[in-house]
């Protein structure tokens, strides 16, 4: 809070700030920092979150990402693989190709809708890492596009983070939504066949609200999501919602049946 707080006060030193990159330290869990932006940006402010950017050390990320945690805590190097919205793996120049492969591999088992870049020294275009737009209805038609390509992961850790995705057509009920998401994420409802509750650490959509004729972005980060309507308008008779979940413990099947017949309001599954 306090660093939402100075960057509020920075801000109203207006015309001096185009863009604000906050670096947190190795351990921190992205999620919660990006949440405080998120939230404050419905309060009105200046400051909206713009996108996540995890950085991997070619060399030892590996090494990171395979760390088992005592007592079932999440892996922070795989937590921040499944918030980002950008991966740069950096210093690429250390490893043979092979090892390389193992990387990027692991990165898209956890993320399997992560764009990845690769670097050494941290030589990145900008263009590359500023404006994202991952949390606003600018993303939405690249996101319907991105929605579309992204398939499913196999989990390369031990009780690994994955991505699970699937597409429904018809329309939703929004109050129906609602209460799935929030079962889901808030009151972690959901089980796999081993009876460990679903953790959704990311979430992200598009979908066909009964009534209404544009396209809808989901997102969700931890316990917050939102939805936000799209300029995108649907055609007619291709209603295809489709969702991609990021998180432990995650099972697509009973997912999907959990939300066909709860959420969709006519049509099948695919």
């Amino acid at each position: 809070d306090n660093g939402l707080k100075a960057i509020e006060n920075l801000m109203e030193k207006k015309g001096k700030f185009d863009y604000i990159l906050l670096e947190t330290t190795g351990l921190a869990d992205p999620g919660a920092v990006a949440s405080m932006f998120w939230v404050d940006a419905e309060l009105g402010s200046d400051v909206y979150l713009d996108g996540i950017v995890t950085v991997i050390d070619a060399k030892y990320g590996l090494q990171q990402l395979k760390e088992e945690k005592a007592d079932g805590l999440v892996n922070e190097a795989a937590r921040q693989v499944a918030l980002a919205d950008l991966t740069i793996i950096n210093k690429t120049d250390l490893v043979e190709e092979e090892q390389l492969n193992q990387v990027r591999d692991t990165v898209r088992s956890v993320n399997g809708l992560v764009k990845i870049l690769e670097t050494q020294r941290s030589r990145v275009d900008l263009s590359e890492v500023l404006d994202l737009h991952s949390f606003d209805c600018q993303d939405g038609a690249k996101l319907a596009e991105k929605l579309q390509l992204v398939k499913p992961t196999r989990p390369h850790l031990d009780k690994s983070i994955l991505t699970v995705t699937f597409e429904v057509p018809g329309d939703l009920c929004e109050d129906a939504l609602n209460a799935f998401i929030q079962d889901l994420l808030w009151e972690k409802k959901f089980c796999n066949k081993a009876g460990e509750p679903m953790t959704v650490i990311r979430l992200k959509g598009i979908v066909s609200f009964a009534g209404k004729a544009h396209q809808v972005m989901l997102q969700g980060v931890h316990e917050l999501y939102e939805f936000n309507e799209t300029p995108q308008l649907w055609v007619e008779n291709s209603h295809t919602n489709r969702l991609v979940f990021i998180g432990r413990n995650l099972d697509k099947n009973i997912l999907q049946e959990i939300f066909i017949s709860t959420v969709v309001t006519n049509g099948g599954k695919k």
